[in-house]
């Protein structure tokens, strides 16, 4: 089996110049040997019209001898209509099948090959023309020429071990050059491998070479470099992540022994190291739960979207919420179709308003509404805001603004991250826009394509 592109190419090419030359050499072997046959055809019915043309003009040598023929004809002779011969070119002649040589009716001559009489014996073309006797129309002489095909036989011959002899550089050649031109097309693919190999875990910034252009090998390599790029940073986020989430784990957890430590120090218990303890328990709760999601987003199957009423997701959401801490006012005064899983569209609206609670001074508006083929879900708060340059590093994993405002206020720091992978996840996005008509505040806006995707 050729397991080498190179030598499978050389192989094809072989191969193809094998059946160009076949076809080819049969074709030049076959036209040849026609044009071969009719020049002698033609110059064996020359002969034998001359001698036609003397019978019909009275001028053929007495005696029955005829001079030899010119052009190479081997024997010309004279038959009457009694089937006997009275002039000849040679000696007596009794060429099988001549007797039954006759022109078609409508003609006065015709040709055929004969075939040889005996084993060895060589092939002949013969000629009849029909002749006027000398006594009148009624008595016809027939004249009848003769060449032996050896010249056109030699000469085929030679023509197809020519045509054999070439074959053999000619395929070699094809595949050679084969060889050559996909050796060179090939080069850079070996550079791309080569540098593919080298790429391991603790070195993911090397790139493979772009040999440039526009071809198949160019479009590779600038595909694996954008495969090398997402794979990169990829990466970086992942120990981002790990690092982030192991520095968000361990303070709890030291506050959580610290303060079970003070406890048991104590002849009596401690409610309120005990208590204390508890909450820091559930806040690693709530981490732990919400990496999990985070790890089944990055890496779950894609959601099983369902047509789902956004507005009533908004209105589901507000009404199973304890009064809050400010008033939480919902604007959905219309069915908001849109494609998605809804407990997972529902986790993402309960991050987005957990956050606009946090931060807001004097209520939250939920607002749900279909906007240029968007199904859109709009949280505002009146609180502090969050500035431009901070609009999209607050979708970061673990990112705060105010960490310490964000740990007393029991966030995690991955509310927005899951609620934007999610949008993201059902072909939409979350992005954090300022408040309307330069009031403070901030908004997020979830945005969900209306129709299923693919």
């Amino acid at each position: 089996m050729v397991s080498s592109v190179r030598a499978r190419a050389a192989l094809a090419a072989a191969l193809a110049m094998a059946a160009v030359l076949a076809g080819g050499g049969l074709w030049l072997y076959t036209l040849m040997r026609a044009n071969l046959l009719d020049n002698t055809t033609g110059r064996t019915e020359l002969a034998a019209r001359k001698v036609a043309a003397q019978l019909d003009t009275r001028t053929l040598p007495p005696g029955g001898r005829l001079p030899a023929p010119e052009s190479g004809v081997d024997l010309v002779l004279v038959r009457d209509a009694a089937g006997r011969t009275v002039s000849t070119s040679g000696g007596p002649q009794d060429v099988p099948g001549l007797s039954a040589l006759h022109p078609a009716p409508g003609q006065d001559s015709r040709s055929v090959v004969l075939a040889p009489a005996s084993p060895g014996a060589e092939r002949r073309v013969a000629v009849v023309v029909e002749a006027p006797a000398a006594g009148g129309p009624h008595t016809p002489y027939a004249v009848y020429a003769m060449t032996v095909l050896s010249d056109v036989d030699d000469a085929t011959r030679a023509i197809a071990l020519g045509l054999l002899a070439g074959a053999p550089p000619l395929i070699a050649f094809a595949a050679a050059l084969a060889w050559w031109v996909t050796g060179q097309a090939l080069r850079p693919v070996t550079a791309i491998r080569t540098e593919l190999a080298a790429v391991t875990a603790s070195e993911l910034d090397r790139r493979v070479p772009d040999p440039g252009g526009a071809d198949e090998i160019a479009r590779l390599a600038r595909t694996v470099n954008d495969t090398l790029d997402r794979l990169e940073r990829s990466d970086a986020r992942q120990r981002q992540f790990t690092a982030d989430a192991s520095h968000e784990l361990r303070n709890p957890l030291a506050a959580v022994r610290a303060r079970l430590e003070v406890a048991l120090a104590r002849p009596s218990p401690d409610r309120e190291s005990v208590s204390a303890a508890l909450a820091d328990t559930e806040r690693l709760q709530r981490i732990a739960a919400d990496l999990l999601l985070l790890a089944r987003l990055d890496g779950g199957p894609a959601p099983r979207p369902e047509p789902v009423d956004l507005a009533l997701l908004a209105a589901e959401d507000v009404a199973r919420r304890p009064v809050p801490r400010v008033p939480l006012q919902l604007a959905a005064p219309a069915p908001v179709p849109a494609y998605g899983d809804p407990a997972r569209l529902e986790r993402a609206l309960a991050n987005l308003v957990d956050n606009a609670l946090r931060y807001a001074r004097s209520g939250v508006l939920v607002r749900a509404a279909a906007e240029d083929g968007w199904a859109v879900l709009e949280v505002a708060d009146d609180g502090p805001g969050i500035p431009e340059a901070d609009r999209d590093r607050v979708f970061e994993r673990f990112v705060r603004l105010d960490a310490d405002r964000g740990r007393a206020g029991g966030g995690t720091g991955l509310g927005l991250a899951i609620a934007r992978e999610i949008a993201r996840a059902h072909g939409g996005d979350v992005r954090a826009l300022p408040a309307r008509e330069g009031a403070p505040g901030a908004r997020l806006e979830l945005r969900l394509p209306t129709r299923r995707r693919g």
